[in-house]
């Protein structure tokens, strides 16, 4: 069993090397406030005037002034090459949710690492803000209440099916597939209920992150 050296009562942001705006990182932190870099990450969180209170990996990405700029007490190294830098966090922490930033923009690649890490690693919810989107994994059961045309994508990550109200095109009935059937681009007609069963992405406009939360039953103070 892993040990969970991170504990919040309230939530942790972890940032990655991608693109993050000072904005983006405020509003994560808003409502996670603990900060845990994702290795290179951390460069990227000291460029943002952030200290992060702990620096998880295999610290193959950040640099030699990073390094040097943190407490060696807040630097988890994990050398086991099996997992993302994302993952390692992730199983490290202990706390209602996980606000992800910097995992979207610059590299494909490790975007599509960190959404396959959101469904198939042990830990926390994870909520993540990308650049146009907000992405969280779907429960069992969800209600959304969104305003008439609202974008909403739904992508599966494995065999998934599911049943809907509120959306212009119901999922009921379909059998979602990554690489067959998927769920983009629809639009709400109003309040949106979903029942999933398997692992579904669910994407919404930035806009929506305050009903997401308040979905999840997210702490935000």
């Amino acid at each position: 069993m892993i040990a969970r050296p991170v504990i919040s009562n309230r939530g942790v942001t972890v940032i990655g090397g991608g693109e993050v705006s000072p904005a983006d990182l405020a509003l994560a932190m808003t409502i996670a406030p603990t900060l845990v870099a994702a290795d290179g990450g951390a460069d990227r969180a000291l460029s943002l005037g952030r200290m992060p209170d702990w620096v998880m990996g295999d610290l193959d990405s950040i640099s030699p002034p990073a390094r040097a700029s943190i407490p060696a007490d807040r630097l988890l190294h994990i050398e086991e090459q099996d997992s993302t830098d994302f993952v390692k966090c992730l199983t490290r922490i202990d706390a209602p949710v996980v606000m992800a930033v910097g995992f979207a923009g610059l590299r494909l690649d490790h975007t599509l690492a960190a959404l396959t890490a959101m469904v198939t690693a042990e830990g926390p919810r994870v909520i993540m803000i990308a650049p146009n989107d907000v992405v969280f994994v779907a429960p069992r059961r969800i209600t959304l209440p969104l305003m008439p045309g609202t974008r909403v994508s739904l992508y599966p990550m494995g065999p998934t099916r599911g049943t809907s109200s509120g959306l212009e095109w119901p999922i009921d009935d379909i059998e979602f597939m990554p690489g067959g059937r998927v769920g983009t681009s629809n639009r709400a007609t109003g309040l949106v209920s979903l029942h999933i069963h398997g692992r579904m992405l669910v994407m919404l406009p930035r806009a929506c992150l305050g009903t997401i939360l308040t979905a999840l039953a997210i702490p935000t103070a």
